[in-house]
């Protein structure tokens, strides 16, 4: 049990991190300010993993964390086709990890509620709540993910260079129906 929710701590860390850059990279934008809504999302989970797991007197492992944090900084030298900047590709590659991320994350959730059925140390309620929280994070990063390609790839098919951050044409034309369009168009 330790070793997992460490791993799953480790991927929290990660997560947190990918979607500040990944806000960062498009600050000022509507998708800028959806990825930092998402991320305060997953560092608000990564703090109900964490109490839960004090709850369950499981302890941090720092190396786990130190090596996830070494992790998250070189997945950033992916190859996306440019060595020193952000490419259109980077978009749909973070979104797709992001996507994978809260993809684990839910199946933690759920492998802990399957835990509280002998355990009452677990808040079944809580779980419920963050396992509906991650199956929507997940839609809103599909949706995001899904359109970022379709941008991208249908420029490249068309002969032209796909434009830096793909994704802003799409936000702007109002393409991710469903999600909360704040901040700017």
């Amino acid at each position: 049990m330790a070793i997992y929710l460490n791993d799953h701590l480790t991927g929290a860390n990660g997560g947190v991190e990918l979607l500040r850059r990944a806000a960062a990279a498009h600050q000022g934008s509507v998708l800028g300010t959806s990825l930092r809504s998402l991320g305060e999302q997953v560092a608000q989970d990564r703090q109900s993993l964490l109490t839960l797991m004090a709850d369950l007197d499981v302890p941090v492992m720092r190396t786990r964390a130190a090596l996830g944090r070494i992790a998250e900084k070189v997945g950033r030298l992916k190859l996306n086709g440019r060595v020193l900047s952000r490419s259109p590709l980077s978009d749909v590659l973070e979104l797709e990890a992001m996507r994978m991320g809260v993809e684990g994350k839910a199946a933690c959730w759920r492998s802990l509620r399957s835990l509280a059925r002998t355990d009452p140390r677990i808040d079944v309620s809580m779980i419920e709540e963050l396992i509906g929280r991650a199956e929507q994070q997940v839609r809103a990063l599909e949706a995001m993910r899904s359109a970022c390609a379709s941008q991208l790839f249908a420029r490249e098919a068309r002969g032209r260079a796909a434009t830096p951050h793909a994704a802003q044409a799409v936000w702007r034309r109002g393409h991710l129906r469903g999600l909360p369009r704040t901040g700017p168009a």
